[in-house]
This record gives structure tokens, sequence and C-alpha cells, in this order.
């Protein structure tokens, strides 16, 4: 294993780089630079002096890429063909006939880049059980290969009945078109029942996938001969050469490392974690491990594959305040982005944002930014507050201190989905605040959620880069196989999870990796039901037993009903490094002292002079080059051995 490992996150508003060599860190900002995400990889690894390391092939470079989700938010896919069984090439146009919104009568239903002149049909046609009921007719697959070539897409969509029982048709299909297209099959993408949700998967895997290749080969490129992985949204990492096959997998790239990050922190703890960076804040639950869901939703279109149990606001530091139609104030989710950013960044930006209204408010120390290298421009976020101030008939001061309220409350929102409408008691966890933004925040949102803990880690500005130090290649794989319980045997089961394993192992092979470790588990649910709930999988009885307590602690109540098994779930990961954060050796420093808006007289320490077994009490404010953190009245802090700061609400 390389000895010189680097962790790049590129977000909307910065990309941020953490190098390790010899246990000892190097951490870097540098704004995004959106149209060209690689050009704000290569300028940072230049300031930060790597290209020497990297050219010498000696650099393990581990990236969480944006660029699928953008992609996917802003409709800028390429031409791709949809190839579905006569009959039912408009089956993702019609969707679920479930409402988002039950008493909207002019609901829209998602929609879908898809022009009807790509939708193409194949006679061939297997029943439920696999069988074929139906060949290709005659001459039916070269001309289905005149009607592509005629169409002239990009990429190619193949998704046909069953496919996930029997793969033969759609293997067919895909030998057709050879290496001149770039071709996602669902029986590779996604083996699962429902045809829709596979449907959107497969799409939206070739829709994105060329660009995700391009992309990943303009990094190779320069940074070859070093080896570059990429993020994968379940949390573990897929070489840059396969990445492509697998872009649908990218789409939660970059927040997963701050998952691994806190539980380097805190290892098999109960945390809550809270990551605020300039266009976004993405929270998660971590009950011991990194939980995955198979329901989530990107562009209001359901995407199956196995990630992060992350839930995603539009509220960032540079969220927008505007007054809607109705006179309200309102934050986000429109963001200032990278360019032109926050009207105090001095580059064009307009609109007053979160960043401005904490500037405002003397949160953030104008000439420490970014560690002195940005200079922030007070007057012109006041400026660009004005108007909005006036039609409220409040002062700028006023304003601003709203429009953290109303920040704060999204946020709040959000963590209450990912806890309390799943059924944990947020009282029962530990808060995890990291990305630029998450400092001036944390000690609102644990108050408001009756939270007692919280935990602002070492580099927390940069933590997502840091976490994906930690992460090692893996697969997360699955396939349906649905039977009652009752009905099925371990023996049949493990036959099916050796299936899937041989095919992860040989995916590994092709990055040099072997002897992964396996972790299995099934998707449970009562018979009748719709939905599923993953249950780690030791034997059939402990894994039944176990979804009835998942179900009660879940739902609050169990069903004596038979049940079912749909999905059969595997998670490959090899053994990962064995990050150790250095200890902290730093100085004594003096603090200094400041008046605060709304919190009186607060004592400012500058984070590289805390030491060891510190211990001090809010209101203070904590800078550091890559983040701020305001710690609020009646929270004691005390540095730990490594330098994170943890809190208690003192009673």
């Amino acid at each position: 294993m390389s000895s010189h490992l680097l962790g790049i996150d590129t977000g909307g508003t910065f990309t941020d780089f953490v190098y390790l060599h010899d246990q000892q860190f190097q951490v870097h900002k540098v704004l995004s630079t959106p149209d060209a995400p690689q050009e704000a990889i290569f300028q940072g690894l230049t300031e930060m002096g790597l290209d020497a390391i990297a050219a010498s092939g000696e650099l393990k470079v581990v990236h969480g890429t944006t660029v699928a989700t953008n992609a996917t938010l802003e409709g800028k896919g390429v031409p791709t063909a949809y190839i579905a069984n006569r009959g039912l090439g408009d089956v993702l146009y019609i969707g679920r006939q479930t409402r988002p919104e039950l008493y909207n009568l002019e609901v829209r239903r998602p929609s879908i880049d898809l022009p009807e002149r790509l939708l193409l049909e194949v006679g061939a046609r297997l029943d439920a059980n696999g069988v074929e009921i139906s060949g290709f007719s005659k001459n039916e697959l070269a001309e289905l290969k005149r009607r592509v070539e005629k169409l002239a897409p990009r990429s190619i969509a193949i998704n046909l009945l069953f496919s996930f029982i029997n793969d033969t048709h759609e293997k067919e299909i895909e030998e057709l078109f050879g290496p001149e297209y770039f071709v996602s099959r669902s029986s590779f993408v996604l083996p699962e029942y429902r045809e829709y949700e596979r449907g959107v998967t497969t799409w939206l895997n070739a829709w994105i996938g060329p660009l995700i290749d391009e992309y990943l080969v303009s990094v190779k490129q320069s940074l070859r001969p070093s080896t570059v992985s990429v993020m994968q949204s379940s949390g573990v990492t897929i070489g840059a050469d396969q990445a492509a096959r697998r872009a649908v997998n990218l789409l939660l790239s970059g927040p997963v490392g701050g998952l691994q990050a806190a539980q380097i922190i805190s290892p098999g703890s109960r945390l809550i974690t809270f990551d605020m960076g300039g266009t976004s804040t993405d929270v998660a639950l971590i009950d011991g491990e990194i939980k995955l869901t198979s329901e989530s939703h990107i562009a209001n279109l359901p995407i199956a594959i196995p990630m992060a149990d992350i839930h995603t606001i539009g509220a960032g530091g540079g969220s927008i305040a505007f007054i809607d139609d109705g006179g309200l104030l309102q934050v986000g989710p429109a963001s200032a982005g990278a360019k032109p950013g926050p009207a105090c960044y001095g580059l064009g930006g307009t609109m007053p944002t979160v960043t401005d209204a904490n500037l405002v408010l003397q949160r953030l120390r104008p000439d420490n930014f970014l560690g002195g290298s940005m200079q922030l421009d007070t007057n012109a976020a006041m400026e660009v507050m004005r108007p909005l101030a006036g039609q409220l008939d409040i002062n700028v001061q006023e304003l601003a201190a709203g429009i953290i309220d109303i920040a704060n409350e999204h946020m709040t929102q959000a963590l209450r989905v990912i806890s309390i409408q799943r059924g944990f008691d947020p009282r029962e966890f530990t808060l995890v605040c990291f990305g630029g933004a998450g400092g001036l925040h944390f000690c609102d949102l644990a108050e408001a959620l009756e939270m007692n803990r919280a935990i602002v880690p070492v580099n927390g500005g940069v933590l997502s880069a840091l976490g994906m130090l930690a992460t090692s290649p893996g697969r997360e794989i699955t396939r349906t196989h649905r039977k009652l319980v009752s009905g099925s045997s371990d023996d049949d089961i493990q036959r099916l999870f050796a299936t899937l394993q041989a095919q992860g192992e040989l995916e590994l092979l092709e990055e040099g990796v072997v002897n992964p470790a396996a972790r299995y588990s099934l998707d449970l649910r009562y018979l009748g039901q719709t939905f599923t709930l993953t249950t780690p999988y030791r034997d059939l009885r402990t894994a039944e037993i176990e979804f009835h307590e998942l179900h009660e602690r879940r739902y609050g109540h169990r069903l004596d009903k038979p049940v079912e098994l749909l999905n059969l779930r595997l998670h490959l990961e090899v053994e990962g490094t064995d990050l150790k954060l250095p200890p902290w050796k730093k100085d004594p420093g003096k603090p200094s002292s400041l008046d605060l808006p709304g919190h009186g007289t607060v004592v400012v320490y500058d984070r590289d002079q805390l030491i060891v077994d510190q211990q001090f009490t809010g209101p203070a404010l904590i800078t550091e080059p890559h983040a701020t953190t305001l710690i609020k009245k009646n929270w004691d802090v005390v540095v730990d051995q490594v330098g994170n700061l943890m809190l208690e609400k003192a009673s």
C-alpha cells in the first residue's frame, strides 16, 4: 500500500484535500470549478506541491465526486436509447400510481429525459420464473442494431422483464452493440424485481455513464501513473477504470466520506452526523455502523441501488435568502454556489446568503477565512441585505438573525427525518458536526433536539476528504429471490450468496484486490406488504426473529403473519487503511475576546493553540483555517488526545 494517500472531496462550493504521509496530515481547500471539476483538483495538487509525487506513481488518490449528482440534478445526461419488452416501452413515463402530493389534482410526474424516438421494444419474453416464452425473431437483432445506428445515441439502457432471474436476453442485446456504445443492462446494474425502479436506475446509469467516464479519464491521465479510486454511495470504493460501469452508484460519492470519518472518531457509537457545506446539508444516523437504504430519490426519480441513508436538503452557507410572494422571509434551496458565491466573497454575488448573515453577526472573522487566503467583505454582505431588511422593516442585524433561524429550522427538520421519524430518540445519540459551515449552527440544532452531547472533529472543514483515506475497495451486490422464509432453506440461501460473492470477487480482482470480507443480509417483509426491512443474515431463523424486532421499533408493532424474503444483499469489503489521527501537539496560546451579537462577550480561541485536556465553557468562538465553531452558553468543552472538541450540555 502506498504511503502517500490523498482524499479529494469535490463539493458545490469548495473542493477539499487531505494528504496523509507518515501519519502527518496536510489539508487544503480551493474554490470548486463546477463547469470542469477536474480543474479545481489540478489546482489543489499544484498548490499542495504534490505534482511530483503523483508523477512518480506513489500517490494513491480516493476521490468523492459530484459529477454524477450534478448531471442528474441539472438534467445534463447524454442521448440514451432505452430497450424494453414489446408493449412496455412507456413504463418509465407511467411510473407509479402513488402520488407525492395526495390532494394536488394537477400533480406532475417526475420528468425523464427520454424522447419517444429513443424507446425501442423487442419481442423476446421470459415468464415470472425466468423461463423463455419467446426468443428473438429472425433478423430482429440485426434490425434493432440498424435502428440504433440510425438514432445515433451515445448510450443504451436495457431493461427486460425478469432479467434478474435469467439475463440471457439482455446479454444477447449487450453483445450486439459491443464497445461502440456505452451499454447498461439491468441484470448487471440492479438485478432486482420492480421493473419501474430497475428501469429508471438502469437508464440513469446509461444516461450519466459516459460523462463519468470522460471525467475520470481526464483525472486518471493527469495523475498517471498514480492510482485513482472513487467513493461509492455505499461507503466502499471502486477503481476509476470500472466506476463508469456503475455510474449510478456514485450519486452520494462525496457525503459518505464524512460518515466514514465519524466512525473513526467515535467507533461503534450512536451518532447523528451533520455536514453543512456551501451548497447543501447532509444528515445521517449511525447506529454502530453506516445504515444503507435502497429507497432513495434523486431529482424525484427512484434510485434503488444500495446507498448510505443520507438525507440532503438545500441549506448551506451559500443558500440564498429571499422574500416570497406572501411577504415571508425564506432561505434556500437555491444556492450562490462557488461562482459567484456569497456577496462577501467579492466574486460578484448579489444575493444575501447564510454565510453573509454569519459574517454580519460577526461569527465569521473576515481576516481569517481559509487561513487568511480569502478576505471577506463585511460591507458587501451588509449592502446585499439592506433591500430585504427594508422590505421587512427591520435592520440588517435582525435580518441576519432571521436568516440563521430559518436555516437552522430547515436543518432541524432534516435531523428529525432521519431520527424521530424512523423510531430513534436523538437524545440517545451524539451529534457530530463537520463541513465548512457546520460549526456555526450545531449548538442550535442540538438544543432543538434536546441532545446533550456533540463532537466537533479535528479538520472538520474537510472531514469528508479525510474519511476517504480510511475507505477500502468493495462492492454492494443484490439479487431478488422472492420466497416465504418458511419455505426457504439455509442451503439454498448460502448457494445464492456464493454466486453473488464470486461475481463481486471477480470485479475486485480486476482492481488487484483479493480476499474481501463478506457481510450478508436479507430484505424481509410481512406477506402482503410493499416495502422491506434489511436484516443481517446468519441463518433464516435468527433473521426472522430480528425482522420482527426491527419492524416493531420502526413502526411500533409486529404482525402475526408469514415473513417473505425478497432480496439478498452482499457487502464485500477489503481491510482498509488503519487510519489513526496523530496526537494533538499544539502550543498553548492566549485567547482574545469579542462582543458577539446575541451572545455577549465571548472568548475567541485559535484552534491550533488549544492543548490536550484543555477545558472551557461557552460562549466561545473557535477559529481555524477551514471552519469556524460557535460554542453557545452552557456547553462544556474538553479537547481530546487528537484534538477533537468533545462537548456536553451543562445540566
